[in-house]
């Protein structure tokens, strides 16, 4: 994809910017390595085509969670990769919100991005990994 719109957390502010922005994969990826020097963001990817498929991420530290909006109605939360132990409990941020979530939905923050690169360079969510729908 060379372009694509995505909405993410301000790292000027710290709270969610809803308004979308379009820019090419390295804006995007600029935006990512700021909020990681934060430590913690929130950003949703979607295709230049629509709104739907929307690929979001919310990362705080080392760990994150991949939700897929097929729609308005049906939404996904994307199997862990065992970076977190599936009983234990992590907090990353959604929007303005913190969200608890089990390890067995949790990434480590390294791999969770490649995916969210992988969705925006091809648009492709399904290949992503195992998702389980909510």
């Amino acid at each position: 994809m060379s372009s694509g719109e995505w909405a993410a957390t301000s790292p000027r502010s710290a709270g969610f910017s809803a308004v979308g922005k379009c820019s090419d994969v390295q804006g995007l990826s600029n935006l990512h390595k700021e909020l990681r020097t934060r430590g913690q963001g929130y950003i949703e990817v979607r295709l230049p085509t629509g709104k739907f498929p929307l690929l979001t991420m919310g990362f705080r530290g080392n760990h994150a969670v991949i939700h897929l909006f097929q729609d308005a109605e049906t939404g996904s939360l994307l199997v862990g990769d065992g970076s977190v132990a599936a009983h234990a409990v992590i907090d990353v941020p959604i929007m303005d919100e913190e969200a608890v979530f089990t390890g067995h939905f949790a990434l480590s923050a390294d791999h969770a991005w490649d995916l969210i690169q992988h969705f925006a360079e091809t648009g492709e969510p399904h290949d992503l990994g195992e998702w389980c729908e909510l």
